[in-house]
């Protein structure tokens, strides 16, 4: 037998010790010396493998391990004798009638002692098998990256290697189901180490593109198109002065357990159940479908290049920008307000060049629209959610199609990926976006980017990879990064591999996400998003009754008034029930209208001019506390 890389200068206890044998490699085998050591050990053959471990286990056995039914003994039932109690207390001339309380008294007492260490024996039990389950599973998850790292070593796969058998991969394998939680196909390894690849990437790349090339589709081999002279102009908006930082609490917050919460409500309706306001954001739904646009300059840029006719440049920033909306759900563990029926947000960013609006079309299912109007473009959609529950986490597939269209006519459709929440009942809350986005072109090109799904052993999440294809399907770009902190690509692909005609070009940065806020709450809001609810200056006199800002459940945890937020949202909630009578009724959003013969909604204009007369007659008061049934309906 052949040791790996040093001589055992010492012995170790074939008690504690465990063995592994190595999957890739038929004669290699690693002991686990049950300290901070490991043996990584290589036989002459196969044979002679099974041959070294059969003999190991065998003096393993010859020394077994005390099982935990021997280690943890249940407790035996102990007799309890009162005769010494009885003899002492006769002393004392007790009554036979006393005696027998006092006797009653004492085993009922012992009882519930030794019940009680009972529960403590079984709890003891249980931890220790749990223990060692999870020193089992530490075991193979130390032998897994071990073997990993071996096998990379051995490999020494490079950059180039790696971008181009991911695109070969990637451009074979075209399914177009977005929510496959099991996909286990040959390219998830393909996926590389940005931190690594990028380190020697400047930042200040935005726009070094043009020091590459594209090649053009009507000759492959040699002509591209040159766009070194292309720099976008922009455009310039005021400079508006937000606040930066959520209002003081008033009072101080008290945690809550959610397990608590379902315990006290066993049996009972959980649809009926007000959760307290500990767990929501100060936002609403209709807000966070705004945050998506935190990033709207990605696609100013993007109506600059395609209007000097680089349609390739035009969809590697709506790629980016379609994922940059995943970037704010770092961090944030609390749900947003789920908005009543008819309730509207509106937001108007001189600052940004964009005019939003949103509204709650439907109660069930739940159904908001929006729609945004920025400089040379707009962009709509409607969405909903299809939940799993899987117990310790919950599975949200959006439904809905989201829609861009420049003022060129170009237009682009994508739907969001699985999006699936962990730990909700123990451990820290987080959010993993997973599946295959498809951003699709009416003119020249697509985009597929496929958003990872994270393992246990894995050293660099949150990695999305996309691949830009013509109108013929051939790859002539690649998008690279995370969809929480940057995105780079690189032009080019592999299509005539092995001419050398396609070298993809170096690493240029496309989008970076927003630093955080200097001053940091529990919710892990972004800069952006602590602007969403902001009142400013003579906006309240401009906003219609609708408005998500004037919640006050919502407003009330905002300012930290957390005793008067859950009052609120009880009430609000026990209005909310109304609203299925409602829309059976006939009743019909007032911004937005369903499409003919489809599900989908649409923007019907109307509301800033609406605004600027401000004559919101037409707009029902459904935040107020003594509304009518008839005064949630607004005239038509």
């Amino acid at each position: 037998m052949l040791m790996s890389s040093y001589i055992i200068d010492s012995f170790y206890r074939c008690l504690v010790c465990s063995i592994r044998q190595n999957k890739t490699d038929e004669r290699r085998f690693s002991i686990y010396t049950g300290t901070k050591k490991r043996l990584h050990l290589r036989a002459e053959s196969g044979e002679d493998r099974t041959t070294w471990l059969g003999a190991m286990l065998a003096v393993k056995d010859m020394y077994p391990r005390l099982p935990n039914s021997e280690i943890m003994a249940p407790v035996v039932s102990v007799v309890i004798s009162t005769d010494k109690l009885k003899q002492r207390l006769l002393q004392e001339g007790l009554s036979e009638t006393a005696i027998k309380e006092s006797e009653d008294i004492m085993r009922a007492e012992l009882s519930t002692l030794h019940k009680y260490i009972v529960a403590l024996k079984q709890k003891q039990f249980m931890l220790i098998d749990a223990l060692r389950h999870l020193e089992t599973d530490k075991v193979d998850l130390e032998n897994t990256v071990v073997e990993d790292q071996i096998q990379s070593k051995e490999e020494g796969d490079s950059f180039l290697s790696t971008h181009e058998k991911y695109s070969a991969d990637g451009s074979a394998s075209d399914s177009s189901d977005e929510h496959d939680r099991h996909d286990q196909s040959d390219d998830e390894d393909a996926f590389f180490d940005t931190s690594d690849i990028l380190s020697t990437c400047s930042s200040d790349h935005m726009m070094s593109c043009h020091e590459s090339e594209i090649e053009d589709e009507t000759n492959p081999n040699s002509i591209r198109d040159s766009i070194s002279a292309v720099v976008p102009v922009g455009f310039y908006y005021p400079n508006i002065k937000r606040r930066n930082k959520l209002p003081d609490p008033v009072e101080k917050e008290n945690g809550i357990s959610l397990w608590s919460i379902i315990k006290d409500n066993i049996g009972r309706d959980l649809t009926k159940v007000c959760l307290p306001v500990y767990f929501n954001e100060p936002l609403s739904s209709l807000q966070k479908c705004c945050e998506d646009l935190e990033y709207s300059y990605i696609l100013d840029q993007a109506y600059e290049w395609g209007k000097r006719g680089n349609s390739f440049m035009r969809m590697l920033h709506v790629a980016a920008f379609a994922v940059s909306g995943y970037a704010s759900t770092r961090g944030r563990s609390c749900k947003p307000f789920n908005p009543l029926l008819g309730e509207t947000y509106e937001a108007d960013y001189p600052d940004k060049g964009i005019r939003f609006i949103s509204e709650k079309v439907s109660h069930h299912p739940m159904i908001v629209a929006c729609h945004c109007e920025g400089n040379g473009w707009k962009f709509w959609g409607d969405s909903n959610l299809k939940s799993k529950f899987w117990g310790r986490s919950i599975q949200l597939d959006p439904v809905g199609i989201l829609t861009l269209e420049f003022d060129d006519g170009e237009v682009f459709h994508w739907s969001k990926v699985t999006t699936s929440i962990y730990n909700l009942i123990l451990g820290k809350l987080y959010c993993e976006h997973y599946g295959t986005m498809r951003v699709e072109g009416n003119r020249e090109y697509t985009c597929k980017i496929k958003f990872k799904e994270q393992s246990i052993i894995d050293r660099n999440p949150h990695q999305v990879h996309g691949i830009v294809e013509d109108k013929k399907g051939k790859n002539v770009g690649t998008i690279f990064g995370k969809w929480d902190e940057s995105l780079h690509y690189v032009i080019g692909g592999n299509s005539d591999k092995g001419k050398g005609s396609n070298v993809p070009s170096k690493p240029n940065l496309l989008w970076k996400r927003s630093p955080p806020p200097e001053y940091q709450t529990r919710y892990n809001l972004t800069q952006f998003a602590i602007t969403l609810n902001e009142m400013t200056p003579g906006l309240k006199e401009k906003l219609p009754p609708t408005d998500s800002r004037l919640r006050p459940d919502q407003r009330c945890l905002e300012n930290g008034e957390y005793q008067m937020a859950n009052a609120e949202k009880l009430r609000l909630e026990q209005r909310q029930r109304q609203a299925r009578n409602m829309q059976e009724k006939g009743w019909k959003p007032r911004w937005f209208a369903k499409d003919k013969g489809g599900n989908t909604y649409h923007y019907v204009g109307g509301y800033w001019e609406t605004r600027d007369k401000g004559n919101w007659e037409s707009c029902p008061n459904i935040f107020g506390q003594h509304s009518t049934d008839n005064d949630l309906n607004p005239s038509p």
